[in-house]
């Protein structure tokens, strides 16, 4: 699907740009903006975006070369990648389906609260306007 990572973020929530800013500073992580994707004119190769799952739009997306992650696995993934999980240890939690709902259970919450979250946690999008130009990685045009 492609060598660098690449976050789907909601280019509306200053939430969503904080934590896509989070991630782009620590990694290799793209950030591709949700109002792009939807309007068909995004970075995202034809092959990642036919791989986006149906209802895509309703969270995070992280496109990933082995695999698509969505919502609390989007975010915990793009933590790993950022080094800010441990692999091996979110390795060893993803065997518990405990786990995964309260994952996903925290994202959503988190989620449905972001204007109030956004108050702390919050960036105007989008991402480019808060990373430097060594921290943005450019990408090849999809079309």
């Amino acid at each position: 699907m492609g060598c660098v990572p690449k976050l789907v973020y909601d280019d509306d929530c200053h939430f969503c740009t904080w934590s896509a800013t989070f991630a782009v500073r620590r990694s290799d992580i793209q950030s591709i903006k949700l109002s792009e994707v939807r309007e068909g004119r995004s970075r995202l190769s034809d092959f990642e975006r036919e791989h986006l799952p149906d209802g895509y739009e309703e969270c995070a997306q992280l496109i990933t070369e082995n695999a698509v992650y969505s919502c609390g696995a989007a975010t915990e993934e793009s933590l790993v990648i950022a080094g800010v999980l441990p692999r091996r240890l979110v390795e060893f939690l993803r065997r518990f389906e405990t786990y995964g709902r309260l994952r996903e259970k925290t994202y959503h919450t988190v989620s449905s609260n972001r204007d109030i979250v956004s108050n702390v946690l919050g960036r105007d999008p989008p991402v480019s306007d808060h990373v430097s130009e060594d921290e943005v990685r450019p990408e090849q045009s999809s079309r």
